[in-house]
């Protein structure tokens, strides 16, 4: 497994390295398969009111999914265990959804490869400068079910998932409700009267 450890804005030392390829690396172990990279950013968050200023954030990319985890700390290592554990929740969670489905024969959802953004979030603008285009992203987008598109919410961790619709060929939108729940959003098709 190749686990690519690397700093925002700080040094990541051989410690800090150490710590992430043993518990990352046993997390990963849930879900060994080949190929699986894992990409690994420290960095500190530099609000002096946040109690938890240690940010890590662990990408793992296997059998054309991506399984993204973000966790907060009062110090890096702490960060690093609480990202750990939830890596291995993930990859039980992708192993049980759609590994372990695959395997059940042709009804169940079969996941196709794909490239998603790496963190939607930067897609939002913030509200002090909502009147400017701060940044653009270019995502690739991949025919899939809307059960698909579920599976990848949860996997990467997002409130909402751009996908074209298998079915229909339109780009759909699936998010998380507030009050619980998926919803989905599609496009009305005007019939052209002749």
């Amino acid at each position: 497994m190749d686990i690519k450890v690397s700093g925002r804005k700080t040094t990541v030392t051989d410690a800090l390295r150490a710590r992430v390829e043993e518990k990352v690396g046993d997390a990963c172990k849930v879900f060994d398969i080949e190929p699986m990279t894992v990409d690994v950013v420290l960095r500190y968050e530099k609000n002096p009111s946040n109690p938890n200023p240690a940010i890590v954030e662990v990408t793992v990319r296997a059998r054309g999914s991506v399984i993204r985890v973000a966790e907060h700390g009062a110090d890096m290592y702490s960060a690093i265990d609480a990202s750990s554990d939830k890596v291995t929740r993930q990859l039980r969670k992708f192993k049980t959804k759609v590994v372990d489905n695959r395997q059940q024969g042709p009804s169940a959802a079969e996941v196709t490869p794909f490239e998603p953004v790496e963190d939607l979030a930067d897609l939002l603008i913030p509200e002090e400068e909502d009147d400017q285009l701060v940044r653009e992203k270019v995502i690739e987008i991949t025919p899939m079910t809307e059960e698909q598109a579920l599976v990848q919410t949860d996997l990467l961790g997002h409130d909402f998932y751009v996908f074209e619709n298998a079915t229909t060929g339109l780009i759909n939108v699936v998010y998380h409700r507030k009050n619980g729940g998926y919803g989905i959003i599609k496009p009305k098709i005007e019939e052209l009267d002749g």
